[in-house]
């Protein structure tokens, strides 16, 4: 099942996007119970949370420093806390050495992705779609 983002030659149509549409921009479906979600990372942070989006990926902040893919493991580890996985159901696919990453999620419902993200937001603060033209 592919849940596609918002599509943007369509416009808006005056109305706002809904929750699952801004959303599904995060990430993208890869089978049957996997996601690849984008992530833009900030390591060595005071503290390890995710913090809200930053354009089509989500914001995570690790404590852990950029530096022999500590922080790398560090958000894996985080992500697999938050989704609910183990870490071995969490694996970096793109990004290694970069602040925006791609990390594949194996053994998740992938009808939830969309509400478990929107409380990841709600929780972060950002719950508003930040995107350039988005509003907010």
């Amino acid at each position: 099942m592919h849940i596609p983002g918002p599509d943007p030659g369509a416009g808006n149509g005056g109305g706002a996007y809904s929750t699952d549409l801004m959303t599904a921009a995060l990430y993208d479906t890869a089978g049957d119970d996997a996601i690849v979600l984008r992530v833009h990372a900030q390591p060595g942070a005071g503290r390890s949370a995710v913090v809200g989006r930053h354009g089509d990926a989500l914001k995570v902040k690790v404590a852990a420093p950029p530096q022999d893919g500590r922080a790398n493991e560090a958000l894996a580890g985080l992500l697999a806390e938050q989704f609910g996985v183990k870490t071995a159901q969490v694996s970096l696919v793109g990004g290694a050495t970069s602040r925006s990453k791609r990390f594949r999620i194996e053994g998740i419902d992938l009808d939830g992705v969309p509400l478990l993200l929107d409380r990841l937001l709600a929780d972060s603060g950002d719950a508003i779609d930040r995107r350039p033209g988005r509003g907010g």
